[in-house]
């Protein structure tokens, strides 16, 4: 923890807003490194699906409140773009930036005598006497966030561990959980510096990838089918979330980073609501009870999605760590379901000890077109 954080040197700034543009360096293309065939990052405007239009969206890029200073805009913007120069995941650039606003409030400040931390500098608080460089180069913000990418890669496992246990890893620091409050302002903060929502990983033909590739914001489609029933109201009760068209046994994938909060049957003991079978249909509906085997993952910001009517038992366990992308289930049509399919829950504004109600529900398909990975078009 370095001398900034703990006497809470409050953001200075003007503006509550940071239009980001071409001029930043950020928005356009950037190449991974790579072969020939090696993804790149660019703006779902540029890209394809099979020859077809990008689904596009338009959302505006904003930055939290406590970080829009062009000084702190300036520390972010160099941290992203060398994690893209350097072939890092979006999800490093998050886990970077998150470090930054720990250390010295995505500043790059140098010593500040007294108030300083030991010999630590810059905007990730290295120090020159445990060899992270010469002060020079420690304050040169771009080398700073080469050295950490340096080390963040070479922990085993980085992509899937919680922001905090990845960060301390590189970092050592005296306060290992103090990276974890800074994960939701760090995805925006990526969001506004890469441009807007939509910037996700394409192959090198120019095609958005679907399910399990990730948006610079952390967030990726839970299956690539359509949405075959809306979220809403149906015959009096609410329908908290959305049916997306998936084969059974079709890979099931956590749709951001987070940790597993329920993993397990949703349907009475008796035998003949098991989950271990398809759920019972009379007349075309629907009548066994429950989600079946289903999963919720808790994610940062009070955010917690749901993923129901599994074939089988989750992959996952309550407690496990899990990743955007990494797949967590099969699809199936357990409990109160008349096919196969992934009935997909978002809910909001919970807190720590509160859980994923109807009340706190929220339409996915908006929601998830807001963060960058729109579902697919709907055929209702």
């Amino acid at each position: 923890m370095n001398a900034l954080a703990r006497i809470g040197l409050a953001a200075a700034g003007a503006c509550s807003a940071v239009v980001v543009t071409a001029a930043l360096g950020v928005v356009a293309v950037a190449s991974y490194i790579g072969g020939a065939n090696a993804p790149t990052v660019v703006s779902a405007a540029s890209c394809t699906t099979g020859g077809g239009a990008a689904t596009q969206t338009t959302v505006s890029a904003t930055m939290p409140a406590a970080y829009n200073h062009p000084d702190q805009v300036s520390v972010a913007r160099t941290v992203v773009q060398v994690g893209q120069q350097m072939g890092v995941p979006p999800r490093g650039w998050i886990i970077a930036v998150a470090t930054t606003m720990q250390e010295a409030g995505m500043r790059n400040p140098g010593d500040l005598g007294s108030r300083n931390d030991h010999d630590s500098l810059g905007a990730f608080q290295q120090r020159p006497s445990t060899g992270w460089g010469t002060p020079a180069e420690i304050m040169d913000v771009a080398h700073a966030a080469r050295s950490f990418y340096t080390a963040l890669l070479k922990v085993s496992g980085w992509q899937t561990m919680p922001l905090t246990r990845a960060a301390q890893a590189v970092q050592r620091s005296a306060y290992p959980g103090a990276y974890a409050k800074h994960e939701a302002d760090a995805t925006a903060v990526v969001d506004a510096i890469t441009g807007d929502h939509t910037v996700r990983v394409v192959n090198a033909a120019g095609q958005c990838q679907k399910a399990g590739q990730v948006t610079a914001g952390g967030w990726t489609q839970p299956v690539p089918g359509s949405v075959v029933s809306a979220y809403g109201q149906r015959d009096g009760k609410l329908h908290a979330g959305v049916d997306l068209a998936a084969a059974k046994r079709t890979a099931i994938r956590s749709a951001a980073d987070g940790v597993v909060v329920e993993a397990h049957c949703d349907a009475s003991t008796a035998r003949e609501w098991s989950c271990d079978q398809d759920g019972k249909v009379v007349n075309g509906v629907g009548v066994t009870p429950g989600c079946g085997w289903m999963v919720d993952v808790r994610h940062a910001g009070g955010v917690e999605t749901r993923y129901c009517h599994m074939v089988v038992a989750p992959l996952v366990k309550v407690g496990d760590h899990v990743a955007a992308g990494q797949q967590i289930g099969w699809s199936g049509s357990s409990g109160h379901s008349s096919g196969p399919h992934l009935h997909f829950e978002v809910h909001v504004g919970l807190s720590e000890s509160s859980r994923a109600t109807g009340a706190n529900s929220t339409n996915p398909v908006p929601w998830m077109q807001q963060h960058g990975a729109p579902l697919e078009k709907s055929t209702i």
